[in-house]
Parts: structure tokens; C-alpha cells; sequence
């Protein structure tokens, strides 16, 4: 593969990671923590936080999408990958552990969106009409901070992982 290829897939590939992970690490350390702080049990806070997942999820789509394409175009180029499915070396395994971390993210995300996402919005939309059971959010809401806790220690695994077998 030519050099221009495989390091444009290089920079495309870091770019999606910085939005995916770099995304998490904002949200969790900085954004969501300052909200709260700031506008305790207000009504604006569940707008916000409902704002900001569904700016956040179609950036990690696409992430996702772009990891995965260049991350093939990575794979083919590198002088350690000896086939699907191989793991006579020790960068192979390095990688495998990369990918199941990436998989657990990728279940956590799937979670949060189709399961706790859904039901933490109706919670927020009834307790907003005054109908909701407080209680139930903020069971929701620890669920969703839980999950994304999980996520974010399993992005920081597969930046480890990937610094791990660049460093082979």
C-alpha cells in the first residue's frame, strides 16, 4: 500500500477517535458534571442533557463507521498482520484485546441508545408534566452515567491497546 494511503487512513482513523473518545471524555469529566452542578433538578437540565445525546449520537455513528473502514485499510497495511483470525504474534493478541474492547463499546453505545436513552427521555418528558416518578429518572440517569463510565474505561483500553501495538 502506498505510503500517501495508509497515512491519510492513519490521520482519518485518529480524527474519529478524537471525536468518539475525546467526545466521552468531555461529556462525563466536564459537560454533564457542570450541568448539573449548575442547573441542579431545573427542567433546562433534562432539555440539555436530552439535547446534547442526540447532538453526540450521530457523531458516534459516524465515528464508528470511519474507525472501522480505516481501521481495515490499517490492518492490510501493517507489517505484523498475518490473516483473519491469526494470532501468532504478539501484536496480533494486542489487537484482539483492542477489538473487544472496541466490540464492549460498541455494546454499551447500543445500551444506552436503544434501552436506557428511550426510557430515561419518556421519564424526563413525564417529569417535566409534573407525572413522573423522580426516582425513576435518577435510576435511569445513573444507569446512562454507569454505561458511559463503562465506556469511557473501555475507550481508554483501546487507546492503551493501540499505543501497546504501534509500540511493536
Amino acid at each position: 500500500m502506498q505510503p500517501l494511503y495508509l497515512a491519510l487512513s492513519y490521520f482519518i482513523h485518529l480524527i474519529a477517535t478524537v471525536v468518539w473518545i475525546g467526545g466521552l471524555v468531555s461529556l462525563s469529566l466536564l459537560v454533564w458534571p457542570e450541568a448539573k452542578r449548575t442547573l441542579a433538578d431545573q427542567p433546562a437540565l433534562l432539555t440539555l442533557l436530552t439535547r446534547l445525546r442526540k447532538r453526540f449520537a450521530p457523531l458516534t455513528h459516524f465515528s464508528l463507521v470511519v474507525l472501522w473502514l480505516t481501521g481495515f485499510v490499517q490492518m492490510s497495511g501493517d507489517a505484523n498482520y498475518q490473516g483473519t483470525l491469526t494470532f501468532d504474534n504478539e501484536w496480533s493478541r494486542v489487537m484482539l484485546f483492542k477489538h473487544i474492547a472496541v466490540i464492549g463499546m460498541v455494546v454499551c453505545g447500543v445500551i444506552l441508545q436503544y434501552m436506557v436513552v428511550p426510557a430515561l427521555e419518556r421519564a424526563t418528558l413525564l417529569r417535566e408534566r409534573g407525572k413522573g416518578d423522580p426516582a425513576d429518572w435518577d435510576r435511569l440517569r445513573q444507569r446512562e452515567v454507569r454505561l458511559t463510565w463503562v465506556n469511557l474505561a473501555l475507550g481508554m483500553a483501546v487507546l492503551g491497546f493501540t499505543a501497546w501495538a504501534t509500540a511493536l
